[in-house]
This record gives C-alpha cells, structure tokens and sequence, in this order.
C-alpha cells in the first residue's frame, strides 16, 4: 500500500497482545537490483510501500496502539541513491547515481573496503488518519515515514488511534542510516518484521512517542526543522506534566538539564525532530513515564 487511509481493506484482523510478523519491500519497491539500473526507470506511483492495513480489535479513536518491535530482519543487499531530485546536498549532483549495497557479516559496505555496522530500523511505521488519506513518505500525528532511527528492536511506538483498528502499516527498512537520512536514503533494505500491538487506554498523546530501553522520545513533524523540534519539545513537556504531574517550570528545568533534541529526518515532505529524555533520569521521580 502507498497511502495510509480510514477507507483501507485489512490486510489481516488481530486482537490487541497480538504478535504480527510482515514482510516488506525496499523503499523502491524492489525495482533495483542491480548495478546498471536506473532511477529514470523506476516507477515513483510506487515509492515508500508499507505492508498492511493489519486491523487491531478493539482499537478505538482515542485509545493508544503500543507497536514493540521484538525483531527485524533484513536481505542481503540494500541500495542508496544520491541524487540533484532529492537530499539536503541535492544541487550537489547532475542526475542520480546508485549504490549497491552488499549486507554481510553484520556490516554493510558502502564503498570498496568501506563498511558501518548494520543497525536494522523501520523508517514508515503509522496507522490511518481520521482524514484524508496521507501517502506512505509523508510522516505527521499518525506515524507514517518519520524515519527516525531509535524505531529498531527493543522499542515501542505509540500512536494515537483515530479510527477504528488502528489500521497498522509498515515498511521502508533501513541497514543503516545517519540521524538526518540527508541524502534521502539510508541503505534501503527488504526485511522482515516481528511486532506486538497492545491497545492502550491510559494513555493521551497526540502525536507518537517512542519508547527504548534507555529513552522516551516525542515525535513531530513539521513543514520546518523548527516547527516540528519546538512541537516535540511541547510533547515532552505536556508527558512530563500530564503523566508525572510536572509543572511547566520543572518539566523544563529537567528536559534543558538532561534531555536531547534531536533531529530524525530533513528530506520527507516534512521534517521530523524529537525530544529524548533518558529512563534513568525519569525513574527518579517514582512512576513511569509511559
């Protein structure tokens, strides 16, 4: 699927504590496989594919779907592109260059002799909006393409649900890839998936929030770098004081002392910021954050 909408047939129905395994395309949709294909070539009706919608009974508007990403796994190549449509360094280049990207051993060579280690994340992780339809690399307040690199095993993401069953999808897989994806890839990657999804009632966000086993992080995305970081920064503030029942003076005071803004992704339609806050800090205060 290439759009997140309330109107999407299920893929496939599952209670909440459900674990769901997907299986994934490329964010080209498997279209370059080799070294002498080309971007002119590829077909842009089929960018960014997610698998799903998966249907979580008993998912309302209002409630919280809670995604723990327990494993991903990835193919033995990945692909980049750098290219004058697209990137932070675009003006850089005259037409596109690609890049295999051999997966071995754990490492993934981006140059002859050249490798960074292989650190799996999902880049498009949302469900539907109430809405209109919203295309899988746009990311916003239901998820979607926010490409941000702490969506690996071990963490969960929070999403605010706005119709019924949530309406669950994911794709775009990453090898690796920088804080930024500057270049408007990461080493793109057709994998595999294992989630559990866990309707949420006690919780109220309005844009998602992730959860590792060092961090809580607030998610945003804006038509600007600042807009989404102050929106992230807000979040974080607005947890701290809903679900800790910080003032606005303490929530600052210990988001400045300890916290981290941080920058996801600058090459989506929209820009994505977020606000970490270690695990260790907040423990102190007695009661969990999420």
């Amino acid at each position: 699927m290439f759009a997140l909408a309330a109107d999407a047939p299920p893929a496939t129905r599952v209670p909440s504590g459900a674990q769901v395994e997907l299986e994934t395309a490329d964010c080209f949709s498997d279209q370059i496989r080799h070294s002498d294909d080309r971007l002119a070539a590829v077909d842009w009706e089929k960018i960014n594919p997610a698998t799903g919608p998966v249907f979580v009974e008993d998912a309302q508007p209002g409630d919280v779907l809670a995604v723990h990403v327990e494993r991903i796994e990835v193919a033995g190549q990945g692909v980049m592109a750098v290219s004058d449509g697209f990137g932070v360094l675009a003006e850089r280049f005259r037409g596109t260059e690609i890049r295999l990207v051999p997966i071995v051993g754990g490492q993934a060579r981006i140059a002859e002799g050249v490798d960074v280690p292989v650190d799996p994340m999902i880049g498009v992780l949302g469900v539907a909006p109430a809405g209109a339809a919203v295309p899988t690399g746009t990311p916003g307040s239901h998820g979607g393409n926010m490409d941000t690199r702490l969506i690996a095993e071990g963490a969960t993401v929070y999403l605010p649900v706005s119709v019924p069953g949530a309406l669950l999808a994911v794709g775009d897989l990453h090898a690796a890839m920088g804080d930024g994806e500057i270049c408007g890839t990461g080493v793109e990657v057709a994998g595999r998936v294992t989630l559990r999804v866990t309707v949420r009632r006690d919780l109220q966000i309005v844009n998602p929030v992730v959860e590792t086993p060092k961090v809580v992080a607030t998610v945003a995305s804006a038509s600007t770098l600042d807009e989404a970081a102050t929106l992230a920064t807000r979040d974080m503030a607005d947890l701290l004081g809903t679900r800790l029942g910080l003032s606005s003076a303490a929530a600052t005071v210990l988001m400045s002392a300890a916290g981290d803004l941080q920058v996801s992704q600058v090459v989506d339609p929209l820009k994505t910021a977020r606000f970490a806050l270690p695990k260790s800090v907040v423990s102190q205060y007695g009661r969990a954050l999420l």
